[in-house]
């Protein structure tokens, strides 16, 4: 005789991971996509913008290695340098990568329209705001300084340094829950507007809930976005919830100000003992 025991989670959501470029600050993910053109034009080697922002959500030392295993990118390589890039070729753009992005942070963290009353709402609701980045540690120093300053401080902030592997992996989402002391992690939704960040909170088991408008996949500022005509809108919002949503999102958003009634739906499938 065999049994199988099956435990279903029914009460509320604990808490929250939030992405930080693009979902609570830097309307557009501007700040690293400027940066990662910057440091290859450093090599002489250019690369596009949707090549630099293609890995976004990476640790930033594994997004330049990945820019330079796009075939293109890796022929430009070639041509100019007589030779396919390699590990260290990274080093040597990530060191010059450090001290651009430093700069650019300080002068692209603006909070999005709409994050602090969201997340006073999500702290009345008793949840807890953890977050994690691509960013290390020594340019998450300048976003938290400023994003301080605006009035924004999660409970918990893991940088890309914090965990041995990073996106799409979970460690970093774990760590953050562990900071916070959070479980499980079907109580818990992460919210991003990167593909790594979907697969993040998916790959630990979490609600994924990505951001079309304010993020990567739009890749505009909030003056650019408000400039642009109703169906060049459209276009771009249905392209972005369209790549988010392939990914696995349980739920795409225009931006962070819109989360709170997926919040209640994702907490209505937990009390009828969905899981993510």
């Amino acid at each position: 005789m065999s049994f199988r025991y099956r435990r279903t989670y029914r009460g509320p959501l604990r808490a929250v991971v939030l992405d930080w470029a693009g979902t609570t600050c830097d309307h557009g993910c501007l700040a690293p996509a400027a940066t990662f053109i910057a440091a290859f034009a450093s090599a002489h080697v250019p690369i596009t913008v949707e090549q630099a922002r293609a890995p976004m959500g990476m640790a930033k030392w594994q997004h330049i290695r990945m820019i330079t295993r796009m075939p293109t990118v890796a022929e430009a390589w070639e041509r100019h340098h007589g030779r396919p890039p390699t590990d260290s070729d990274v080093d040597t753009l990530y060191e010059h990568f450090l001290p651009l992005q430093i700069e650019t942070v300080a002068r692209n963290s603006e909070l999005i329209e709409g994050v602090l009353d969201v997340v006073s709402a999500m702290r009345q609701r008793g949840l807890k705001i953890g977050s994690t980045t691509g960013y290390p540690g020594a340019v998450m120093e300048v976003v938290v300084r400023v994003a301080k300053a605006q009035g924004y401080e999660p409970d918990s902030i893991v940088t890309a340094d914090d965990t041995p592997l990073g996106r799409p992996g979970p460690f970093p989402a774990f760590k953050t829950l562990i900071d916070m002391g959070v479980h499980p992690v079907e109580a818990v939704v992460k919210i991003g507007d990167t593909v790594v960040d979907i697969e993040e909170g998916l790959n630990g088991g979490m609600w994924a809930v990505g951001v079309a408008v304010t993020g990567n996949e739009v890749g505009l500022s909030a003056e650019d976005w408000a400039a642009q005509p109703a169906d060049r809108k459209a276009a771009l919002r249905d392209r972005a919830s369209a790549r988010l949503s392939s990914a696995g999102a349980h739920f795409v958003v225009d931006s962070l100000a819109h989360v709170l009634p997926v919040l209640d739906q994702i907490e209505a499938a937990l009390a009828r003992g969905e899981k993510p």
